[in-house]
């Protein structure tokens, strides 16, 4: 385990910490915003990056499109920036308009976290106390997340403890790629999810969840990211996981195009954001010089439903003292033997 400052934000320094395994897997993520800044995994022993990301800190402030954050306090949109809770009226900073998204322009993909590494575990340890009416939101929230790199996987346990009764949703928000060219077409994705919440034109879900069988959304049978005339496919959607499925066994199994990497994500959530960059547009170069535009990473967020704090149709992610926040996560990145 290495621990080096690669950087500063509002008076803040920012440090990186690097897991690794015994196979020569290495895990770099940062303090800000609990950031995985570049994950490498070795293929015919060379190291592979398997994520979108900058090589130093000074770009991600102001042209990361929330590359391999923590994103929340509540995570995807919100609609309109605002929610009643208790007959009160809470205003969100709206930057995606009309919509919040993210937790806003300063959530907590943008905070300087304190970090204590653990390194009999492998693991590292982030927590953040946020403040009441952070970003717009009730109650002060204490939030925690331990990163674990065990063997070739990835284990995120991701908590909070509120103050009062607060909306709680985080996601991890990283943009894959096992491949070595620019974009993910032909990655092949499985994913367990019968249905999905249909959105309207600004990516807010109407209130329908739609059956995805035979559809294009249906990744039951394993499919790339092209039609049918090998044209690419946007998806920018929240697919809802089979009810009644084992967390124990992958929500999802993404392979690569040139069959050498295989991805496998275990969630205890009901639903995963499907994005395929399709609003990707970086200016700045990536990880060894990569220019990162449409297509060019596959996002796999596990989450609760967006909008669900305004949709009373969708599962509550409200989160109480008695009640508190915990997700996990695991995340597999392996060599096809």
């Amino acid at each position: 385990m290495q621990i080096r400052t690669i950087g500063e934000f509002a008076g803040k320094r920012v440090d990186e910490v690097t897991l690794t395994n015994s196979e020569g897997t290495s895990v770099f993520i940062m303090n800000w915003g609990v950031v995985v800044r570049d994950w490498q995994v070795p293929v015919d022993g060379k190291p592979r990056s398997v994520v979108l990301g900058f090589d130093r800190f000074d770009p991600y402030p102001d042209h990361s499109p929330h590359f391999g954050s923590l994103a929340g306090r509540v995570a995807n949109r919100i609609g309109f920036g605002r929610f009643e809770l208790d007959g009160m009226t809470y205003e969100l900073p709206v930057n995606e308009a009309p919509h919040h998204l993210h937790g806003g322009p300063d959530g907590l993909g943008r905070q300087v976290w304190d970090m204590a590494p653990d390194s009999d575990r492998n693991a590292v340890l982030f927590t953040h106390h946020s403040p009441d009416g952070a970003m717009g939101y009730p109650g002060a929230v204490d939030f925690a997340a331990t990163y674990r790199l065990d063997g070739n996987m990835l284990e995120l346990v991701l908590e909070a403890v509120p103050e009062r009764v607060t909306p709680i949703s985080l996601v991890q928000h990283q943009y894959f790629n096992l491949g070595t060219g620019s974009d993910i077409l032909d990655h092949t994705l499985w994913l367990d999810a019968d249905r999905m919440t249909v959105s309207d034109d600004t990516l807010l879900p109407t209130g329908e969840i739609r059956d995805v069988t035979g559809s294009r959304f249906d990744f039951r049978t394993p499919r790339n990211f092209r039609d049918e005339n090998g044209e690419p496919l946007d998806y920018d959607l929240n697919m809802v996981l089979r009810d009644g499925r084992d967390p124990n066994e992958p929500a999802a199994i993404v392979t690569g195009p040139d069959n050498r990497l295989q991805l496998r994500l275990f969630t205890d959530r009901q639903a995963v954001q499907l994005y395929d960059s399709v609003w990707t547009d970086v200016s700045v170069p990536g990880h060894g010089g990569r220019i990162y535009a449409k297509h060019s990473g596959l996002c796999l967020e596990d989450q609760a439903y967006p909008n669900a704090i305004n949709e009373p149709r969708f599962p509550s992610i409200l989160c109480s003292p008695d009640r508190p926040y915990r997700h996990v996560c695991l995340i597999d990145i392996s060599e096809i033997a």
